[in-house]
């Protein structure tokens, strides 16, 4: 693991405390080995909301809304999480969590590709969160980047790892692999990443830091 496994859960003891329905949800994803945020991003998610005051949130790719509880925690009644999720199943779970943690009232599902629900939204949005195919990030960020405030976040996972390894991710950004060259799954998923890194640094109109939890998290804020 890239992140020290002790770090890891001391940042989750030091971090806000999850509720009887967000230890079911982390449950689950142990069970079925599905790859959420995890607790101590979570808690970070929940933070920055808190910090941005955030009223609105959007999510490219939502699972079954593990991010989106951490967020609806902070958002205020009024406020809205837009999940998106092209699993109907895990999108209807989603449904079921927020519901039963009393967060429904905040919350829109939207089941389908994010990258073309995005279109049907105007904006603004506080914080958008990318989590979907590592190699369309770039898209992504570029699809909300113009709906997301001075001040508002744009959030991405797998900075550091996910379905590869850091040590791929890293020669990529040094130049050492050719991903031309190779066509398999983690050099697909590394090279957008690594893609998405090489955008996000560059563009002057973003603030760019890594917060090395969980798989990663780089948090890009709107400057003026």
């Amino acid at each position: 693991m890239t992140v020290p496994t002790a770090l890891e859960k001391f940042a989750t003891t030091i971090g806000p405390k999850p509720d009887e329905i967000l230890l079911e949800m982390n449950r689950r994803a142990e069970e079925i080995a599905f790859p959420t945020v995890g607790p101590a991003v979570g808690g970070w998610l929940q933070q920055l909301a808190a910090l941005v005051e955030a009223e609105r949130v959007f999510e490219f790719g939502s699972g079954f809304g593990y991010s989106a509880y951490w967020f609806a925690r902070a958002v205020p009644a009024n406020g809205e999480i837009v999940l998106t999720e092209v699993d109907e199943a895990e999108l209807q779970a989603a449904r079921t969590y927020l519901d039963r943690g009393g967060y429904i009232d905040r919350a829109t599902f939207e089941h389908g590709d994010a990258l073309e629900i995005i279109n049907e939204y105007d904006g603004p949005f506080d914080i958008a969160l990318i989590d979907n195919e590592k190699d369309r990030y770039v898209e992504a960020f570029e699809s909300v980047r113009s709906k997301v405030p001075v001040g508002g976040l744009i959030v991405a996972d797998n900075a550091i790892r996910g379905p590869f390894e850091f040590e791929t991710l890293r020669r990529l950004l040094r130049g050492e692999i050719d991903p031309t060259r190779h066509d398999t799954r983690e050099i697909e998923s590394a090279n957008g990443i690594a893609a998405y890194i090489d955008h996000v640094t560059t563009q002057d109109s973003f603030e760019t830091t890594l917060l090395p939890l969980g798989e990663g998290v780089l948090i890009s804020r709107r400057q003026p």
